[in-house]
């Protein structure tokens, strides 16, 4: 790690004047209202006009579980990884016929299947609201910042969108509170799966490989967007470019970054080195291993708990590398650099200091205070149940009966009339309930609950009682009804609870809700509220510093990243090339699992050419959430399919180096050669390239 980030510091050092002046070359994820078209065409003597930008919007699709995609053909067809399709086809497999391992091919659209609880949106419009916004904390408390800031955001919302189930309106937080901006989408409902190849041939490799370079993953589906029972059409889908992508070529990807932290002040990078992630490290480290025992037990159980695992492992390696670079001595220093800059800047303008005060400072106290009460937040309230799906609808049950009966502006923001269809939506949806994976991730959270707020917290006192946590598992798994749809649905349409108020999972939400509630309201009272006042007067200062050509922290919104294929100097593995081909996945496969081939390809070494691009990797800047982005030529085109990082990456959240952060995507060429040739799904095939 120390000579990946000492080569960030020095390229962040380097130029005249301010630290981070100016992004340094590919580094930045750009909302398409603020792209920087000048200076990519000062570097590269090419940048998309407003036509080229708005027609990559209107086809670039956010799938709201956190992934992306785009839309690439007239009938609805959207193309995406894998991974992001996994819940899909883990929701619609059995003991019998298992989507994940088999794959899942169409011969016609009416054997295309709905994915339960999936929505997809696609971005419309972008309405600056920042005055508005910020206008609603102006006279009020830190305290109660959070709240007011809520109510008015709910209010431009619902006079936007109102009831229309066919748009989804969110106001975004930009630049740490700096900008708020109402994106305004269409909204789709019912998305169905047409094609996805087996785990083995998309995940080839494993852990082992995962965020590595060189690659040989399929990671690939194929969804299709619905309305009123018929497809969705386009007039203007995003195309295949079957040649793929050449080294040195610039390219673009369009897509919506989950979360990115580059513009935390050091004493909130402080909190996330040496207490937030040391904790999620471990949390999870200790899960991995309890789900690693249960999948010892039979194959049904490893079926069972084998998505989360996978999605499970990821994140291990993604915490790993955002503390490795958050302790790395180099890292941190461009980090105090460009802070100590706007401090200095701030004490040496008494303007300056009147407007904003001393946010640093202020943003420093509240960090003692997260440190106090982050945990009894994350265990009851962001953790609550460990990803139990039993839990998790039961807890959406007993707030949406509250919730539901008070005002819109009163309410907890995810039950806003805005927010309630796609809620309505995710819990109604009929999906299976897997027991082996709810007993181990129920008791796991308790008994990390308990560890880490003790014995004698009221709330943990309430939930074990005189019980264990395996017992208070295996009674909610085997006797509530919440898993059944109709019992859901019951109780949603009622806003009532009576006729589940004997149901275990019910019952042991109602009794531990309040605490959660607590923990939230003294949360957000003491942390999220007075952090976002003190953030937007960082945000104003950096603005007044700085100027507004920078681009904001990822926040799965649609952005788009500008980069060339080109490979890298490891510092351990030497000089790595852009690309992989076909022929080297059958050098790779030693036939023991995780290389072994997919079931498609055993036997098909001679289906594809030798010499077809499978995989490649690019300078551009991606964070988990661009998973599934289409990776764009200078034509508009697609020439690839955005799904992993190399492992320099993963300390991306907080920081960016051009000479060792790499992309890793599939070529259009392997995409439509492996639907021709391995899965026989021509007429996937051909819809792709018309």
């Amino acid at each position: 790690m120390r000579i990946q980030y000492a080569a960030l510091a020095a390229a962040l050092l380097a130029g005249a004047g301010l630290v981070a002046s100016r992004a340094i070359a590919e580094e930045g994820m750009w909302t398409f209202d603020t792209f920087p078209a000048a200076k990519v065409k000062e570097l590269y003597g090419f940048a998309p006009d407003q036509k080229w930008l708005d027609r990559v919007r209107k086809a670039s699709v956010r799938l709201e579980g956190g992934c992306s995609g785009s839309v690439v053909s007239k009938d609805g067809l959207v193309m995406t990884n894998h991974h992001c399709v996994t819940d899909c086809t883990s929701a619609l497999s059995s003991p019998t016929r298992d989507y994940l391992d088999d794959g899942f091919y169409t011969a016609a659209r009416k054997d295309e299947k709905i994915c339960p609880g999936f929505e997809a949106s696609i971005l419309q419009s972008i309405t600056d609201v920042t005055d508005r916004v910020k206008g609603a904390t102006d006279t009020v408390d830190a305290a109660v910042a959070n709240a007011a800031r809520s109510v008015e955001i709910a209010a431009i919302e619902k006079e936007q969108c109102g009831d229309d189930r066919t748009k989804r309106c969110q106001v975004v937080n930009l630049y740490r509170g700096g900008q708020y901006k109402l994106y305004v989408y269409d909204r789709f409902d019912d998305v169905r799966i047409a094609f996805v190849p087996e785990m083995q041939a998309a995940f080839f490799g494993g852990d082992p490989d995962n965020f590595n370079f060189p690659r040989y993953a399929l990671d690939m589906a194929l969804l299709r967007l619905y309305r009123n029972g018929q497809p969705v059409k386009f007039t203007d889908p995003l195309k295949i470019d079957t040649a793929g992508p050449e080294a040195g070529d610039l390219i673009f990807v369009s897509g919506h970054p989950g979360s990115t932290e580059r513009l935390l002040t050091n004493a909130q990078l402080e909190f996330q080195r040496d207490h937030f992630l040391p904790w999620r490290i471990e949390y999870l480290a200790q899960l991995r291993g309890a789900l690693l025992n249960e999948a010892t037990k039979g194959e049904e159980e490893a079926r069972q708990v084998k998505d989360t695992l996978q999605s499970l492992e990821n994140s291990q390696k993604v915490f790993k590398g955002q503390r490795g670079a958050l302790v790395e001595p180099s890292f941190f220093g461009v980090k105090v650099a460009q802070e100590k800059q706007l401090k200095d800047m701030l004490a040496a303008d008494a303007s300056l200091r009147a407007r904003y005060g001393d946010p640093f400072a202020t943003l420093a106290g509240i960090v003692d205070a997260q440190r106090r009460v982050f945990l009894p937040y994350q265990m009851l309230e962001v953790r609550f149940g460990a990803g139990s799906v039993l839990l998790a609808d039961a807890r959406q049950l007993v707030r949406g009966a509250t919730e539901r009966a008070k005002p819109n502006g009163a309410r907890l923001p995810e039950f806003s009339d805005q927010r309630l269809p796609s809620v309505e939506r995710g819990l109604l949806a009929e999906a299976p309930i897997h027991p082996a994976l709810e007993k181990v991730v129920i008791a796991y959270w308790l008994d990390k609950t308990r560890e880490y707020l003790g014995p004698d917290n009221v709330a943990v006192k309430a939930m074990f009682g005189s019980r264990t946590s395996q017992q208070i598992a295996a009674d909610i798994v085997a006797n509530s009804q919440v898993g059944d749809a109709a019992f859901r649905k019951r109780l949603w349409n009622a806003g009532s609870l009576a006729d589940g108020s004997n149901d275990p999972a019910i019952g042991f939400v109602r009794m531990i809700d309040e605490a959660a509630r607590n923990a939230r309201m003294t949360y957000e009272t003491q942390v999220t509220g007075p952090t976002s006042l003190a953030a937007e007067k960082v945000a104003s200062l950096r603005f007044d510093v700085l100027g507004q050509d920078i681009y904001p922290d990822a926040t799965f919104t649609l952005r788009l990243s500008y980069g060339v294929v080109q490979g890298w100097d490891d510092p351990v593995h030497g000089k790595i090339e852009p690309f992989t081909y076909v022929g080297g996945l059958w050098k790779r496969a030693t036939g023991a699992y995780p290389f072994n081939l997919g079931k498609r390809w055993v036997g098909g070494e001679t289906k594809m050419p030798a010499d077809m691009q499978y995989n490649f990797v690019s300078t551009n800047d991606i964070i988990g959430g661009n998973s599934g982005s289409p990776v764009l030529n200078k034509e508009g085109r697609i020439i690839g399919l955005a799904f992993d990082g190399n492992i320099h990456s993963t300390g991306g959240s907080y920081g960016f180096d051009p000479k060792l952060n790499r992309m890793v995507s599939l070529s259009s060429q392997a995409i439509v050669g492996a639907l021709r040739n391995i899965y026989g799904v021509t007429a996937l095939a051909d819809e792709l390239v018309r």
